[in-house]
């Protein structure tokens, strides 16, 4: 989980270090600093199950283990994208691995999670499946029709919420009252649990049972995972300067880095030398230097094909 976790981070300040060239084709919201929930809930998936994720998708698609040429070839508007170019950063998938689909619009992977369990559950297999959401989504109303749905039926599906604090620039705070959200989860019946969603053991070990409790055919759970981003909302940038968090609320989170607190908890066990997290640094710089060389020269796709998959 660790490669992981610094593999995401490195292909997303990647992005950061490019995207002022101007050549993506596509506004992009980064991952860094939550790469721990991905990582955490998606070590436990196979392929044959089904994710759904957001508009910050990278460490979702990646964590499945998705292409990282396809992933940056869409980013860049390229043929070779993971969805021939049309989506862009916001609609990654690699249905081979078990990332179905990434919605940006707030919510709406809750009731397409909702739908391929309800499938699962028909089929009598054992897939389970995982919506991704942040806390904004637990304001929508599908949130609570499709939680009631899940949990009435007793449905195999992860309700993952990554709990940044804030809905684009709004914070928790000024959007709810003062409560704790896993009471949503107590109000429609469902199974639920929290952990640090910077502590990827946490996460890992809160998302297996959850796992484990679809697959054995008992229903839904609710997972909250408290984490936060570190980029603005949407783009490369830094952005407390704006005045929506503050330094020291930022900072603070910063020392809590999931990848620096799980490298400190690794070497304390020995489990990791300098010599290997220095290996692990170049072998990832070499493969990402070469995903975005590629991506950068992969054709743009034929104007002839702009009408396919466009339904009317």
């Amino acid at each position: 989980m660790y490669r992981k976790m610094l593999r995401i981070r490195m292909i997303e300040e990647g992005i950061v270090e490019r995207y002022a060239e101007q050549e993506m084709r596509c506004p992009v919201h980064l991952s860094i600093g939550q790469e721990a929930a991905a990582v955490g809930v998606c070590h436990n998936l196979k392929h044959t199950d089904r994710v759904f994720s957001t508009h910050r998708c990278h460490a979702h698609y990646l964590a499945m283990d998705g292409n990282l040429k396809a992933m940056l070839a869409e980013i860049y508007g390229k043929a070779e994208g993971c969805m021939g170019g049309r989506g862009g950063s916001m609609h990654l998938a690699d249905h081979a691995k078990g990332l179905i689909a990434s919605v940006p619009i707030v919510g709406s992977s809750i009731p397409l999670a909702v739908g391929t369990a309800l499938s699962d559950h028909i089929d009598g297999n054992q897939n389970v499946s995982v919506a991704f959401f942040g806390d904004g989504s637990v304001e929508e109303g599908v949130f609570h029709e499709s939680a009631n749905f899940a949990s009435l039926h007793k449905l195999p599906v992860l309700f993952v919420c990554e709990n940044n604090f804030f809905s684009v620039y709004t914070p928790l705070k000024d959007r709810q009252p003062p409560r704790k959200l896993v009471d949503l989860a107590l109000a429609h019946g469902m199974k639920f649990a929290s952990a640090d969603g910077n502590d990827v053991s946490a996460v890992f070990n809160a998302s297996r049972e959850a796992v484990l409790h679809a697959r054995n055919g008992n229903g839904p759970t609710f997972l909250l995972f408290d984490t936060y981003r570190w980029r603005a909302h949407c783009g490369t940038d830094f952005d407390n300067n704006i005045g929506y968090r503050d330094e020291a609320e930022f900072q603070e989170w910063r020392l809590r880095c999931p990848i620096d607190n799980c490298k400190v908890k690794l070497q304390d066990l020995n489990l990791l030398s300098a010599e290997y997290e220095e290996s692990l640094v170049l072998e990832f710089k070499k493969e990402i230097d070469s995903a975005f060389e590629f991506a950068k020269s992969a054709p743009l796709p034929e104007s002839s094909q702009a009408q396919t998959h466009v339904y009317v």
